[in-house]
């Protein structure tokens, strides 16, 4: 019996997957007995740091489950964000609640599906209160994920107009349409879209 256990484990040891009682008496020589191989293997694992399992009507050497934390690798995936993508979420942070329409008109041009679907899969963006107007369509707001990640309390600490142009990433040029003028860069853009507007949506 003691060569039994050795030959099951071998082959539970070596397999990519789960192996039946029938699949590992195919394999042993005519009158072994699998089963009661496993019954005295399982025993013998007791308590160690892998285990003999059962998995469904298989049976498996898995990692005792108290040391999975042992096998977990931390990685940090970096995602370069398109520059439709950042001007999106950049829209959307400082001009929510807002609908895919306003976005685009502020762009200039069409925002692709993939592009939102990013931002929501990235959890920064999630839809908002629907807009009482024709269609009543959806609106964009960003999230307490994308608030932790740029270190924000709330959207009210985004830097204004100033500040951007200082740090050199707005360019000093005349706004289009109806754009804040210069020197507006300080008003708060959510209470701009709550302040007369608020009528507007609903949950």
């Amino acid at each position: 019996m003691a060569e039994q256990e050795r030959m099951v484990e071998a082959m539970l040891f070596a397999s990519a997957e789960p192996l039946t009682v029938r699949a590992l008496n195919d394999r042993m020589p005519h009158g072994c007995d699998a089963a009661e191989a496993l019954v005295l293997l399982r025993r013998r694992y007791d308590g160690r740091g892998v285990r003999v399992v059962r998995v469904g009507d298989a049976w498996a050497i898995r990692t005792a489950p108290d040391l999975g934390f042992l096998m977990r690798e931390e990685t940090v995936e970096t995602r370069k964000l398109s520059r439709a993508a950042i001007e999106t979420l950049a829209i959307i942070a400082y001009h929510q609640p807002v609908t895919r329409a306003e976005i685009e008109e502020i762009r200039g041009v069409s925002v692709s599906r993939g592009t939102v679907d990013q931002l929501l899969d990235m959890e920064w963006i999630r839809f908002g209160r629907r807009k009482m107007t024709p269609g009543r369509p959806v609106t964009f707001v960003v999230t307490e994920a994308f608030l932790d990640h740029f270190g924000l309390e709330n959207a009210r600490d985004l830097p204004g107009l100033k500040e951007l142009r200082a740090a050199g990433l707005l360019e000093s040029r005349p706004p289009v349409g109806d754009a804040p003028q210069a020197g507006e860069g300080d008003v708060d853009a959510e209470d701009q879209s709550e302040s007369g507007q608020s009528e507007l949506f609903e949950d």
